[in-house]
């Protein structure tokens, strides 16, 4: 059995992804939580985060190169947040492989010549499930992807938890909601627009909903996925046993909840600014996902939720009011 993650927080991280959204708030978030920290991002950006603690490696997480210059001997906790997002993996399922499995088995053979067994935090999502699925998804239930996306994740997932068995690593799978509201561009998710939907109305533009008003949503705001994934990071090994899974707690919301969220928020005119424009595609991969799970395990290991989705759109009008970055 590989041993128990510390704790604290660790000295030394790797991010995979770093420069993203996730990964920047999430380099910040390790830095504030420990003085010592040293933080190595690998993302084929620069990471925005200025600090000294900061190594920014600019590379494709599937160059063995690029891979090996980031993950220092003394690493002990990786967040593997890098991935290709549901859009771009039905409009190129090649890179999904590359990227989401390749990749990861990469990621892991490389593990074998640190110190010491790292955590691993995969960042994974709900898109591995789909089919016929029950009204809440129990931790237990089966994964049936209806994506390249979730196809590509759920191959990730069993090989972390494969090199977790194998003691290269001390591995941990969350399965992240939906992200919402997040700030900056859209980005090729095919969950995009649960962000845009509120995003794009506050900053005086239009957008459009491409699925059905009724259609059931996992959530989560930035801030609280943020925290889940660094508590996930810090979770002692031995409390998970073998269920190395987690479904990380959201909050279960309609596009129609989201709109009345921001038409209480900031007016009728600005919900107005939302039309619904079906996108047959995006309502099929989108729907197959589930809008509900069982959270008694996941609550029980400390992983948090958010209040409402008044909170998501108030946090989001927060972000844009302070002026800090492009909201």
């Amino acid at each position: 059995m590989p041993a128990s993650a510390p704790s604290s927080a660790p000295s030394t991280v790797l991010v995979t992804g770093g420069a993203g959204f996730l990964g920047a708030r999430l380099i910040e978030t390790v830095l504030s939580s420990d003085a010592s920290a040293q933080v190595l991002c690998l993302d084929r950006a620069a990471c925005p985060v200025a600090d000294a603690r900061v190594t920014s490696v600019v590379g494709d997480v599937s160059d063995p190169a690029s891979l090996n210059q980031a993950l220092r001997h003394d690493v002990r906790t990786i967040w593997h947040l890098a991935a290709v997002l549901s859009g771009q993996s039905e409009a190129e399922p090649e890179a999904a492989w590359r990227v989401n499995v390749e990749a990861t088995r990469l990621l892991l053979r490389a593990c074998e010549g640190l110190a010491r067994p790292p955590r691993v935090v995969l960042a994974s999502t709900i898109a591995v499930f789909g089919g016929s699925l029950p009204t809440v998804v129990p931790d237990d239930f089966a994964l049936r992807p209806q994506s390249t996306y979730g196809t590509t994740k759920a191959i990730a997932e069993l090989l972390v938890l494969e090199a977790s068995r194998r003691g290269v690593v001390d591995g941990v799978v969350v399965r992240v909601p939906t992200v919402a509201i997040r700030p900056g561009l859209p980005n090729s998710a095919m969950s995009s627009f649960v962000s845009g939907i509120v995003r794009e109305p506050l900053r005086g533009e239009a957008s459009v909903c491409p699925v059905p008003l009724d259609t059931r949503l996992w959530v989560s705001g930035p801030t609280t996925t943020t925290r889940n994934l660094l508590h996930a990071g810090h979770l002692a090994g031995d409390t998970l046993c073998q269920a190395r899974t987690i479904n990380l707690p959201g909050l279960t919301l309609t596009p129609a909840d989201l709109l009345a969220s921001l038409e209480r928020a900031a007016g009728p005119d600005v919900r107005a600014r939302v039309q619904l424009q079906p996108d047959a595609l995006v309502t099929r991969v989108v729907g197959s996902w589930p809008g509900a799970f069982d959270l008694a395990r996941a609550e029980a290991l400390g992983f948090v939720a958010d209040a409402s989705a008044d909170a998501l759109v108030d946090e989001f009008i927060a972000v844009l009011s302070s002026g800090v970055g492009r909201a």
